[in-house]
């Protein structure tokens, strides 16, 4: 009986697995491309080994007040922010501004979409606060000004590609 409960386990632990992965890969191919302006974060952890650390512009004008790093707190006030979602709006280059802090069960202007957000370890996060690339590579990401994202009707969101100044994919070079 417990062989049999071990292999019911693992079978049902592989469907779900395979369930994420092919909803993610659905989100890459159909979801929604907006861009993400990047905030400044802390030089030293900019780029760290094969990953650079990450903060978006719309989480500062959302939460202006948020203490980064430091207890969660608001004007000098501990305060918990719960996760949520934002409401921007896309322009002509696909770059998403904040308009506000979403409602549950609000309607959207066409040119809305919706943004989820978490707040983990004292930081706002879209998706991820990190982009990953290979050993050797940080020079071609020194250059990113935006994250690119696909993003799904109900607000969640993978960060697939980074972007220059001008809008420009940065991605790794044919080795010759």
């Amino acid at each position: 009986m417990r062989v049999w409960l071990a292999i019911l386990s693992g079978i049902l632990i592989l469907v779900a697995v395979n369930i994420s992965i092919y909803q993610r890969e659905q989100l890459l191919q159909h979801g929604r491309f907006v861009l993400l302006e990047l905030a400044p974060v802390d030089p030293r952890s900019l780029m760290q080994g094969d990953y650079m650390a990450l903060r978006f512009q719309v989480a500062n004008q959302a939460f202006p007040n948020f203490q980064w790093g430091n207890q969660r707190a608001i004007d000098g006030v501990k305060a918990n922010i719960p996760d949520g979602a934002l409401v921007v709006n896309i322009d002509q280059n696909q770059v998403a501004h904040f308009q506000r802090i979403a409602k549950p069960g609000e309607v959207l202007a066409p040119n809305e979409l919706l943004m989820r957000y978490r707040i983990r370890n004292s930081q706002i996060k879209f998706a991820t606060n990190a982009f990953f690339f290979e050993e050797g590579q940080a020079h071609l990401y020194d250059k990113a000004r935006y994250g690119g994202f696909r993003v799904a009707g109900n607000g969640d969101m993978l960060l697939s590609s980074m972007h220059s100044a001008d809008y420009m994919l940065l991605q790794k070079q044919a080795e010759r």
